[in-house]
């Protein structure tokens, strides 16, 4: 269990003698009394669950889809000397999303320097260390760098049945690939990509034609799409592209804002979908969230 040291960061010199065991940070007393702690009141309430034999937990709701997407910011908050290790704290935020699919980006494989000067750095890669207990993970490395190797990586409550990569890095200076993964979710096939587009315009434009021609020769036609991550715009033009090709998103408000993430100024962050109602978007908010990478999680909901 990931959790004393991220419960202390969480309540700080107000709360010196809160208890933090895992028992206690598995109690819903202890939620129900601090629930700032991780802005647990603004993310859709978790109804009670029962599991297969396999372990595979069911929704009460048959058909709802929660979808979460996160850019973490490879784990590592700060710079030089002040930087931080935050990977253990997103651990366990990971696992309160409750999320039937987990979308992130900016993932470290591994970094050598990082892991010579934190003395906790994970053993295995950060996609491993992410997935919750249940939980499958799928990456792939985007970029290499002199000391190591980043991505996008997906974590799934469900089967993944068939995995694929597609580079669509733009120019030398920013490597990006598109992770695609066919998952099955409540024994129907969904296909969810995971997205990390680059930071010129021009360049997004020619990663979304890419993105299209990819859904269109790898996935069934009808069948059900999720694309999800980090799109890097700031306006609406990769929005109507996608919804010309069919893709469209639950419509947020200034509350769905996701970057920066001490003073969110824009959604950078989306999850689109083809073939599914959506049915919610929410936005943790809070100093814990804001914290723990320079982009806030979002999370979506949708009906199949």
């Amino acid at each position: 269990m990931r959790a004393n040291g991220f419960l202390l960061g969480m309540l700080g010199e107000d709360h010196p003698s809160v208890d933090v065991t895992p028992s206690v940070w598995e109690s819903s007393l202890f939620i129900a009394r601090y629930p700032y702690c991780m802005t647990i009141e603004s993310l859709p309430p978790v109804p009670e669950t029962e599991t297969t034999e396999s372990g595979i937990i069911l929704p009460t709701e048959p058909g709802i889809l929660r979808v979460a997407t996160y850019n973490i910011h490879k784990g590592v908050q700060g710079l030089g000397p002040a930087r931080r290790l935050e990977i253990h704290n997103l651990g366990l935020a990971v696992e309160q999303l409750d999320a039937d699919i987990v979308c992130l980006q900016e993932v470290r494989k591994m970094n050598r320097r990082e892991a010579a000067y934190f003395s906790n750095w994970p053993e295995v890669s950060q996609a491993e260390f992410l997935a919750p207990e249940g939980y499958e993970a799928v990456y792939h490395t985007n970029a290499i760098t002199r000391d190591g190797e980043h991505g996008n990586a997906l974590l799934s409550r469900w089967p993944v049945r068939d995995i694929k990569h597609l580079d669509v890095s733009d120019h030398r200076f920013e490597q990006r690939g598109l992770l695609h993964a066919e998952i099955m979710f409540q024994g129907r096939s969904l296909h969810t990509v995971v997205v990390h587009l680059g930071l010129i315009a021009g360049s997004r434009v020619r990663q979304i034609h890419q993105l299209h021609q990819f859904i269109e020769r790898e996935v069934p036609p009808g069948a059900p799409v999720v694309v999800a991550g980090d799109f890097n715009d700031w306006g609406n033009h990769i929005k109507r592209m996608l919804g010309g090709f069919g893709m469209y998103e639950y419509e947020g408000d200034a509350s769905t804002l996701t970057y920066p993430s001490r003073l969110p100024l824009a959604q950078l962050d989306h999850v689109y979908v083809r073939g599914l109602e959506p049915v919610s978007l929410i936005v943790p908010q809070g100093r814990i969230w804001w914290r723990m990478s320079d982009h806030l999680p979002l999370i979506a909901e949708f009906k199949l």
